[in-house]
């Protein structure tokens, strides 16, 4: 027989119990809520596009999907042969997670610097490149495959007028892709796949397609065998940076390349940034 002394101290303790395991589990999820965040650099600037904006839009767009901390180096030379103030540091990555490419910065050719802003990812730094910095450093044997192709896995030459763009994305099963919708844009800029398909080292994601013309708009690569590198040539207009669907894509593909694409790191959004 129990004793009612021994059933209130079992009781109290079992109440105990309870409270801890509650403690426990709130204190599990502070963690993943209060991990450090990513630091992360926007590198933007260039020729024809709307970079004041779109810096805004898309920084703004994925720090309210994950825990992102960003340094932006904008460039407001609207010219394609003008190097981005921030390369002039030799270790001018230092310090973040992750670098993203938004540059439009076709006519910088200088070996030098090309291979001075590859020097990081080469050493493992994880990368995005999005929309025109597929077109940048076309150094000497452009069209063919140069040191930029290598980080960004697909060689793309130009692109065609300004179309809805059909996105299909066409791996289902990648952490990055498998909880998204195809969806068609507003009047989009169609890179071209100049070499009809992707480095060996590359890996696609999703098509597009205006009209009969489809290529690859979305893929990843592996960048000297260690380096994450996520990639799409979606993302010219404002309108559609500040597309939920597009922000959703790319964060998935930032937080892929940093080995922290789960359910802890995203957060899905019901409202999106005001800035148009």
């Amino acid at each position: 027989m129990i004793r009612p002394k021994c059933i209130s101290a079992l009781i109290s303790a079992l109440t105990l119990l309870s409270v801890s395991l509650v403690y426990l589990g709130y204190t599990g999820t502070a963690r993943a809520d209060d991990e450090k965040p990513i630091h992360a650099l926007f590198v933007c600037g260039g020729c024809c596009h709307d970079y004041a904006k779109q810096k805004d839009i898309i920084t703004k767009g994925i720090s309210a999907r994950a825990n992102v901390d960003w340094t932006i180096a904008f460039d407001t030379d609207n010219g394609t042969s003008h190097i981005n103030p921030v390369y002039n540091n030799a270790e001018w990555s230092k310090g973040y997670d992750v670098v993203v490419h938004d540059e439009c910065s076709a006519d910088v050719k200088d070996l030098g610097v090309i291979n001075r802003i590859l020097k990081p990812h080469r050493e493992g730094l994880p990368a995005v490149v999005i929309h025109c910095g597929m077109h940048c450093y076309r150094s000497a044997g452009f069209p063919d495959v140069t040191p930029w192709f290598e980080l960004t896995g697909m060689q793309s030459t130009g692109h065609g007028a300004q179309l809805p763009i059909e996105i299909h994305f066409i791996d289902s099963e990648s952490p990055i892709t498998k909880s998204l919708k195809d969806w068609t844009t507003i009047h989009e800029e169609l890179y071209n796949n100049s070499a009809g398909k992707p480095l060996d080292t590359a890996h696609a994601l999703a098509t597009g397609a205006q009209g009969t013309n489809r290529t690859i708009v979305a893929w990843t690569n592996e960048y000297k065998g260690k380096t994450k590198v996520f990639c799409t040539t979606i993302g010219h207009n404002n309108e559609t940076c500040a597309d939920p669907r597009y922000l959703d894509l790319v964060t998935r593909g930032l937080l892929w390349s940093v080995g922290k694409l789960d359910d802890a790191h995203f957060k899905a959004v019901k409202a999106e940034p005001s800035d148009k």
